[in-house]
């Protein structure tokens, strides 16, 4: 059988938000190893600096910029930062996120928003700047968001984030309608369980395991190297048709029954 032959991006340029670890690494990682001019933005300098330590230089052009996404100046300053430094953008990944564990009957509204403030803000920020020189370009684009299957599965504890990343999925549905005509893709990247930083005390944890990974009909955890792959294709040239969609990777577990 004939291996099939990897979509290359040479030549592109390419943001990844809270791409320091996790998801965020995973697709940065993907779009790097196709040949991608890769942006990484995180929240602070060591941050943004760690994935150019783990990826290593291989001959890629990396940049590391220190962005709190929540804060319109500080997404404009590193969109600006990254057309200086690597040339005009084509693809923006906003995987940016917090979670929390939180009660809701306890939940203060200042830690409800601050949530939203990093997941569906700093998302909106990020990809309407990307949309901004894109449009202004002329050349199109493609941007992805990424949200969760808590978005539409009953989760405890996490009404915050799942309230903003429900959101993301009507956000990008717009999005998409609306910046057709300047040829800009939108689509949203939907996470089951994945093996991060993020998930570890979980993953853990044997009774969650037990109970859990059962459901998911791969009975594997799905790993930031899976949207690696996703990310090179959402960027390039085999996806021109695809906007406005919501593509979930979870192993099938919210197609199952529990």
């Amino acid at each position: 059988m004939t291996e099939p032959t990897p979509t290359r991006l040479d030549g592109h340029v390419a943001v990844v938000t809270g791409g320091s670890s996790g998801i965020g690494l995973g697709i940065a990682a993907g779009l790097a190893e196709a040949g991608a001019r890769v942006a990484v933005w995180s929240r602070t300098a060591d941050r943004s600096d760690s994935p150019l330590r783990e990826l290593g230089d291989g001959g890629r052009d990396l940049l590391g910029i220190a962005c709190d996404v929540s804060r319109e100046s500080d997404v404009e300053a590193a969109m600006q930062r990254t057309v200086d430094c690597l040339g005009p953008v084509d693809s923006c990944f906003a995987a940016a996120g917090i979670n929390r564990q939180d009660a809701s009957l306890t939940l203060s509204a200042d830690d409800f928003r601050s949530v939203l403030r990093t997941n569906l803000d700093g998302t909106f920020l990020a990809l309407r700047t990307a949309a901004r020189h894109m449009s202004a370009r002329g050349r199109g684009g493609s941007l992805a968001a990424v949200s969760s299957i808590a978005a539409t599965t009953g989760q405890s504890r996490t009404a915050h984030y799942a309230a903003s990343k429900a959101a993301l999925g009507a956000m990008v549905r717009t999005l998409a309608v609306e910046l057709a005509p300047h040829h800009i893709r939108v689509n949203t990247i939907v996470p089951g369980f994945v093996a991060t930083p993020m998930l570890a005390p979980f993953l853990s944890s044997r009774r969650f395991v037990d109970r859990v990974l059962p459901r998911v009909p791969l009975r594997r955890w799905a790993t930031p190297s899976d949207f690696g792959s996703l990310a090179v294709h959402l960027a390039g040239p085999t996806a021109q048709g695809l906007t406005g969609t919501q593509i979930v990777v979870d192993g099938g577990y919210s197609r199952s029954w529990h």
